[in-house]
């Protein structure tokens, strides 16, 4: 009886915890005004398993499933709100992108090695440092309901960043992996295959969804709920492959967009799915965070996370002018890419998956990525606000 009682109380914790993050985001956003996603991280690292101690190891391969599925999602809907044609178009915005990353990669890796980190750990810090997560750009974006330049240009700044940053991350780690042999060719090689067919797998499912949903009639009333499906499949597809189901969402968004199926815009989010998902995502990616870790890298994080703020704020604000906006919206676009847990913890996660375990090496990270899951958010919504995209600070102007 009392084993089974045990077993009982085993199978309820994680439901539990995602209970209690739920109710803590809504009374905290209310009472707050913080973002919700912020809140659901803290209540998942305070009940890890080496904090608190409720949750057990974040190491289930169905809560992994879930999480994915989650980023999934909310990549999907972020690669829908991508716009290649302005990033050809602009090329000041693109060439933005691509400097702040590379300089971004440069600082950190210096940074890391005046830490006298590793050059293996400084460069996988640097390659990771590059990125802008996705997951939390897009629900503060959600939940403020932004809309206007400045948002537009952290959701593409934001995609470039994270395309180079998984590209970078995998040929650094092919690289490490595949060193036996001799061949830097052989490590970029390996990495550029995965990379492709990940790419491969979103585009082909962003061409064959909409033909299938146009067979059926259906592109005015289960557009959503065919994308969420879709993207289920897609997500099990490349755990199977061994691709990455990160690109893989972001390629199907982007394709979609361009097949001319519009999503319901009642559906943001992916409505009660994705905002329940979304609650497994940021509680599960916290838990994984260990405060041992933390406290060990507590020293170098707090150097990466002021030098990639500066960068990357310094770099976007230069090019301000001449990519077509002002400086002020300059510093207020460098600030709102802030956020980078979810990206990082997945990512990292997806090579564990694939029997690369790099989480110990990379203690500053985990350190960068607990103080970036509370704060990065929240600087990310005062920036949107500050620069009057939000629709409260909309409303408030209209009735002014």
């Amino acid at each position: 009886m009392l084993s089974d009682l045990s077993v009982l109380a085993g199978d309820l914790v994680w439901p539990i915890a995602f209970a209690l993050a739920w109710v803590a985001g809504e009374l905290g956003h209310r009472w707050t005004a913080l973002p919700r996603i912020s809140l659901y991280g803290a209540v998942g690292f305070a009940l890890g398993s080496t904090q608190l101690g409720w949750l057990p190891r974040a190491e289930s391969g169905s809560l992994m499933q879930l999480a994915n599925v989650a980023f999934g999602l909310i990549l999907f809907e972020f690669g829908y709100r991508i716009n290649l044609r302005w990033l050809v178009i602009n090329r000041w915005l693109t060439a933005t992108g691509l400097m702040e990353a590379a300089a971004t990669f440069i600082a950190v890796y210096y940074v890391a090695t005046l830490f006298d980190a590793p050059m293996l750990t400084a460069l996988l810090l640097a390659s990771l440092s590059m990125s802008t997560s996705p997951a939390a750009i897009m629900r503060v974006v959600n939940e403020q309901r932004s809309t206007g330049q400045v948002t537009e240009r952290v959701l593409h700044l934001a995609a470039i960043n994270c395309v180079l940053a998984v590209f970078a991350f995998k040929v650094i780690v092919g690289f490490w992996t595949f060193h036996a042999s001799g061949s830097i060719w052989s490590a970029v090689s390996n990495s550029l295959v995965e990379l492709a067919a990940s790419v491969l797998l979103g585009t082909a499912m962003g061409v064959a969804l909409p033909a299938l949903l146009r067979t059926f009639g259906r592109l005015t009333r289960d557009v959503t709920l065919g994308f969420a499906i879709g993207v289920i499949v897609l997500v099990a597809l490349a755990q199977v492959l061994r691709c990455s189901p990160l690109l893989g969402a972001l390629a199907f968004g982007i394709v979609a967009r361009y097949r001319r199926v519009v999503l319901n815009p009642t559906q943001r989010n992916f409505g009660v799915l994705g905002d329940l998902l979304g609650i497994v995502l940021f509680v599960f990616v916290a838990a994984t965070l260990e405060w041992q870790r933390v406290q060990a890298g507590i020293g170098l994080a707090l150097a990466l996370i002021g030098c990639r703020f500066v960068v990357k704020v310094v770099i976007v604000t230069a090019l301000a002018q001449v990519s077509g906006t002002s400086w002020r919206k300059g510093v207020l676009t460098g600030m709102a890419l802030t956020p980078i847990s979810v990206f990082v913890i997945l990512l990292l996660e997806h090579s564990r998956f694939l029997g690369i375990d790099l989480l110990d090496q990379l203690a500053p990270l985990a350190a960068a990525t607990l103080m970036l899951d509370l704060v990065g958010p929240v600087i990310a919504q005062r920036a949107l606000i500050m620069v009057g995209e939000s629709i409260d600070t909309k409303v408030k102007t209209d009735a002014a």
